[in-house]
């Protein structure tokens, strides 16, 4: 993990091929398996350049929704993804942005997830707390796959 005010980055090295990781970051039946309390019918991703994508999160005890969107500002396919995250129809120059690279290692994965403009670190309880979380239900999905 590094670490600056406003942005971290979290590197998971997954047993999965890169097209298997591809896909459960792209297509909504797989982000629906690991993205924890998302229905599938809240999930939308329109995975291309200039595409939008949503999804709704659902506190399992209060019932309270937490609506999250961006936009696609680069694809290669297996490779990368960047796209702003946040509110769904937050405007792309006051979002935060993902840059999610996937690199092949032999049978497995290494995936860096790096947020800049959103700060967090180990122990925040929060958003870093939360994405590595959420890394440990998609490494236990691709298990299962």
């Amino acid at each position: 993990m590094s670490a600056s005010p406003s942005e971290f980055t979290i590197t998971r090295t997954l047993n999965a091929p890169r097209e298997l990781v591809w896909r459960a970051w792209t297509e909504e039946k797989e982000l629906a398996a690991w993205l924890p309390s998302t229905p599938l019918e809240s999930i939308t991703f329109d995975v291309r350049q200039g595409g939008r994508y949503r999804y709704t999160m659902i506190n399992a005890e209060t019932k309270e929704e937490f609506h999250t969107g961006g936009v696609f500002l680069d694809v290669i396919p297996f490779e990368r993804l960047v796209f702003t995250w946040g509110y769904p129809d937050a405007p792309v120059e006051n979002s935060p942005v993902v840059t999610l690279t996937l690199v092949e290692n032999g049978d497995s994965t290494e995936m860096i997830f790096h947020l800049r403009g959103y700060a967090g670190h180990p122990g925040d309880q929060f958003v870093y707390d939360g994405w590595s979380g959420t890394f440990d239900n998609l490494t236990t999905h691709l298990r299962g796959c």
